[in-house]
């Protein structure tokens, strides 16, 4: 370093003070100094004379060289190493200009340094994901169908507008079991034990279709829908599946069972209909339950599905979890930033509603971004009925865009605007609010704040640039 050039330590001081534990006044106190004198100092409007590095260093017992190395020649040399990664290959960056920028901006070398740095963990581990090959991941036909349905956002106009005709077509002929018996299928309903466990089957010999009798009306009904859905609509699933080819025979099945859900929703709630009920109750689950025969879960989950042009719901994303967090199914008629990732926050209160069965819980939420949404999230039950008989308990959640809140009963009159929201991220390891105290692991792209003489109330703490 040249002995007539200002030293700047203002990223360094500042990381200083924060891990002393000390604020901006307890630390001029300390100097004798003024409060903002050290703001400037911090700043780099300031260079640290060579009194104050003495009076630094013999008050906090440090090292005079650890204090005053050159944090703009650290910067540079990784600078340097970044900027040789290919994909800079074709821009012109004279070294003297990135030493400049060390020296003279380190807080946007950090920051671009993070950057890149999250940048290359992303992509050595899609490369190992993919060098692992796609029977590696067992999750991965979930996520691919996932994908999918996102892509569509969770609406396929072809099976709706059929699922509509055969649903008047159902009513006419006098309900499903009734237009079952006219095409020579019979509806029984027998105990588990005869179906081995089963809460369907087709008895293809006898021409029977066999459901188990302890699953409630809404239930049977629904499995009754699905027989149909695989019987008199299968080629238009298949056909809504060969616009995209899959890297497995997984994903596909996965996805007929999915579409097939999808045409027995449509059966059971056809779009036009549904579509007015749920606008004139405004979005009262419970109320479209009553009028439809439907769970809280089935009507849930056809909410997601109210895209049809000209006649568009509220856009909704959808997701169900267990106790312990797990994800098992998750779906975005919305476009929603967290479709891919979203559920993992323990501050959303889809996580908290085990404590409070069956009731419907309500939440303004705020993303890092700013974003703001309004969710509504109950538990769910779901196998068969009857003592003794197992039970799986879920949560899910709908959430919708704030400014369409006010269309749902669940928000009253409460101003989206003003609204009192809840921050919570989409993942953690995408999440960098620095304040939160449910944090389970540190974001990417930040270095962790040593506690050797702090350590602050949330998990983690991050250095400062």
């Amino acid at each position: 370093m040249a002995e007539n050039r200002p030293l700047y330590l203002g990223p360094r001081l500042r990381r200083l003070r924060r891990e002393l534990g000390l604020t901006q006044q307890a630390m001029a106190d300390d100097l004798e100094i003024s409060p903002s004198y050290v703001a400037l100092l911090e700043r780099n409007q300031r260079p640290v004379t060579a009194d104050m590095l003495l009076r630094l260093a013999r008050t906090y017992r440090l090292d005079i060289a650890d204090i005053a190395g050159d944090d703009g020649e650290d910067y540079a040399r990784r600078l340097a190493e970044m900027l040789r990664d290919p994909i800079f290959a074709d821009i012109d960056l004279p070294p003297l200009e990135v030493a400049d920028l060390a020296t003279s901006f380190p807080g946007i070398s950090e920051a671009l340094l993070r950057l890149h740095g999250a940048y290359t963990r992303e992509q050595q581990a899609l490369a190992e994901q993919r060098a692992a090959g796609p029977g590696a991941d067992e999750n991965e036909p979930v996520g691919e169908a996932q994908r999918f349905l996102a892509r569509q956002r969770n609406y396929f106009h072809a099976l709706d507008i059929r699922a509509e005709d055969l649903a008047a077509e159902i009513e006419g002929g006098g309900g499903a079991v009734a237009w079952l018996a006219a095409r020579g299928v019979r509806v029984r309903f027998l105990p588990p034990e005869v179906l081995v466990d089963s809460l369907r089957r087709f008895d293809r010999h006898n021409q029977q279709l066999l459901i188990a009798d302890t699953l409630d009306a809404a239930s049977r009904a629904f499995q009754i829908a699905t027989h149909i859905a695989h019987t008199a609509m299968r080629a238009e699933i298949k056909q809504a599946l060969r616009t995209e080819s899959f890297s497995s025979r997984t994903t596909a099945t996965l996805l007929l069972r999915a579409l097939a859900g999808y045409v027995a929703a449509a059966i059971v709630m056809p779009y036009g209909r549904f579509a007015r009920a749920a606008e004139q109750r405004a979005y009262d689950i419970d109320a479209l339950c009553s009028l439809f025969g439907a769970s809280f879960e089935q009507v849930a989950h056809r909410l997601t599905t109210l895209q049809r042009p000209g006649e568009e719901g509220v856009g909704f994303f959808f997701i169900r979890l267990d106790e312990a967090g797990n994800v098992s199914k998750r779906l975005d008629g919305a476009g929603f930033p967290f479709a891919a990732h979203g559920g993992g926050c323990p501050l959303w209160s889809v996580h908290q509603v085990f404590r409070r069965p069956g009731e419907i819980v309500t939440q303004w939420l705020e993303l890092p971004g700013g974003e703001r949404y309004f969710s509504i999230a109950r538990t769910v039950t779901g196998g068969g009925t009857g003592y003794g008989r197992p039970q799986v308990v879920r949560a899910v959640a709908l959430a919708c865009a704030a400014e369409e809140a006010g269309r749902l009963v669940y928000a009253g009159k409460v101003d989206p605007a003003s609204a009192p929201t809840t921050p919570i991220g989409v993942t953690c390891r995408l999440c960098h609010r620095t304040a939160c105290t449910a944090r389970a692991v540190p974001p990417i792209g930040r270095d962790v704040l040593a506690d050797d003489y702090l350590r602050t109330t949330q998990p983690y703490a991050f250095t400062e640039t």
